[in-house]
């Protein structure tokens, strides 16, 4: 009989996992935050033909379905007005409980070093931490602002789910958010009373390729040149890595002898487990995160695009178009950084950037061109960058009313030896702490810019004009990588760099 009972025990537990089938990927665990006032996507995994029932706290909150036969199973469930908490019962051949749910705002935060950037410091690492920081954790007692960080992770192949949990915000917790995200979600908060749920996939020094669809690359004859160029480093990756390794070690020679060196670091090549590889971050850290219902993208990324800046053209509206498209969510909103000033980002890239605000619809661009460090491309005065995030979507979003962008540039009008400049967000234009306004420039039909002077006319239109350009064609403003400028409107914004011609650009061309 003592034989016979351990087999028992162990042919109960060989079957227990055949009955136990159904399972949830890791957005859907205790904590969460899930979108208000819509109709949710929930989603999981069972046996083929498994029956699946979805059952909310909340009034009107049930949906049933069958796994299909991969196993695969996804119901639509309507949510009412922002609140909670809530629980959520997964029912199959086995029982699943979600805890503490709320209904709010749901946004998804991505990009690369500077959304990665926590409130705290992380000893030896460029997260230095941001400026306040010391003010903020202690007061971060915010139960109704959760954060899911996804686990990094480079995939050669799309994968079906992620690693990571939801956070409560508290003085505990927050010092591991992403700072512009929490700084978001704090203004959103307070100033809707809604919950907020961040959902945080970013991983440093990555280029926008790095997060977008294979296909959307292959299918695009602008941006097929990236897939072309990393399948031709793989295959030459031995030597280059060697050649690399040669030059690495030159530059940290030149960097001990004299740290100010101008000798350019060297750029390693790309192997295939890099995270700087096209698409593969696309594949391991957005892909297992749909069809997880978002009310909007924030974006804070480009810095690794900069060479290639007027790529970016292409690349970043493809990219928010595929996102879209693969949320079914033509309209999302879509609300990214420009550039800070830094002595690594041209000028090309912050224009690119505004090109895909004046193309791409429901897009929103956080002008912090006040805020850099031209010696460090992480700044950490984040909050500013949150709350200008923060204005968009209160004024598009949550039916705010108040100024949320910064002066941008609408047309040129030119007579006698002058040009006049009009703008969009022009209310109260102004030369902030100054008589006299900043970093514009002026070209005659030789393309040759001079400095120019620029006055306000009115607190609506500026007047730009040099004595060495009699006849002036076009103006750019802020052109270069640590702008200067100073023009602002009535709300304090800062206008974005600007060009008003479409000369050629020295990244144009480069693919």
């Amino acid at each position: 009989m003592r034989f016979l009972l351990p087999l028992f025990v162990a042919l109960a537990l060989l079957a227990s996992p055949a009955r136990a089938t159904v399972t949830l990927p890791a957005l859907l665990t205790d904590n969460l935050v899930l979108q208000q006032k819509t109709t949710v996507s929930l989603w999981g995994w069972a046996a083929p033909g498994e029956a699946v029932r979805v059952t909310a706290s909340w009034p009107k909150g049930a949906a049933a379905t069958v796994a299909d036969a991969q196993g695969n199973w996804l119901v639509h469930l309507p949510t009412g007005k922002a609140g909670g908490p809530y629980t959520l019962t997964v029912q199959g051949s086995n029982t699943l409980t979600i805890n503490n749910i709320l209904l709010g705002e749901v946004w998804l935060c991505g990009g690369q070093s500077n959304m990665n950037f926590t409130i705290s410091r992380v000893p030896s690492s460029w997260k230095t931490g941001v400026v306040n920081a010391a003010e903020v954790i202690p007061q971060a007692n915010y139960p109704a602002i959760r954060m899911f960080t996804v686990a990094q992770k480079v995939a050669d192949t799309p994968q079906r789910d992620v690693e990571g949990k939801w956070a409560v915000c508290s003085p505990a917790t927050v010092g591991e958010f992403s700072a512009v995200a929490y700084f978001f979600a704090q203004e959103i908060h307070q100033k809707t009373g809604f919950p907020v749920g961040l959902i945080h996939s970013s991983w440093g020094g990555t280029p926008a390729e790095s997060w977008t669809r294979q296909g959307v690359l292959a299918q695009d004859s602008a941006l097929r040149p990236i897939l072309v160029r990393y399948q031709r480093g793989l295959a030459t990756y031995p030597a280059d890595n060697e050649a690399y390794k040669q030059a690495k070690a030159a530059y940290d020679q030149a960097r001990a002898t004299d740290p100010h060196t101008a000798l350019p670091a060297p750029v390693a090549p790309l192997n295939a487990s890099s995270n700087k590889s096209p698409y593969k971050l696309y594949n391991g850290m957005i892909k297992p995160l749909i069809p997880y219902t978002l009310r909007g993208v924030l974006w804070y990324q480009g810095e690794s695009n900069a060479e290639r800046g007027y790529q970016y053209r292409t690349l970043f509206p493809a990219l928010i178009e595929s996102w879209r498209a693969e949320w079914h969510a033509p309209d999302m909103p879509f609300y990214f950084v420009q550039i800070a000033p830094h002595r690594t980002q041209n000028a090309d890239i912050r224009d690119a950037q505004l090109y895909a605000l004046r193309t791409v619809p429901h897009t929103g661009m956080a002008v912090i061109t006040d805020w850099g460090d031209s010696v460090d491309i992480h700044p950490r005065n984040k909050q500013v960058v949150g709350h200008r995030l923060a204005l968009w979507a209160l004024a598009h979003d949550y039916g705010q009313r108040g100024e949320f962008a910064g002066p941008l540039y609408q047309s040129m009008q030119v007579k006698d030896g002058q040009a006049t400049l009009r703008f969009d967000h022009a209310n109260g234009l102004a030369a902030l702490n100054s008589i006299s306004l900043r970093d514009f420039t002026i070209a005659g039909p030789d393309s040759v810019f001079v400095p120019a002077q620029a006055r306000v006319i009115g607190h609506k239109l500026v007047v730009v004009s040099s004595p060495q350009v009699p006849h002036p064609v076009a103006v750019r403003y802020g052109w270069r990588p640590v702008p200067h400028g100073n023009l602002v409107n009535a709300a304090g914004l800062p206008a974005s760099p600007f060009r008003t011609d479409g000369w050629r650009l020295p990244t144009q061309g480069l693919r």
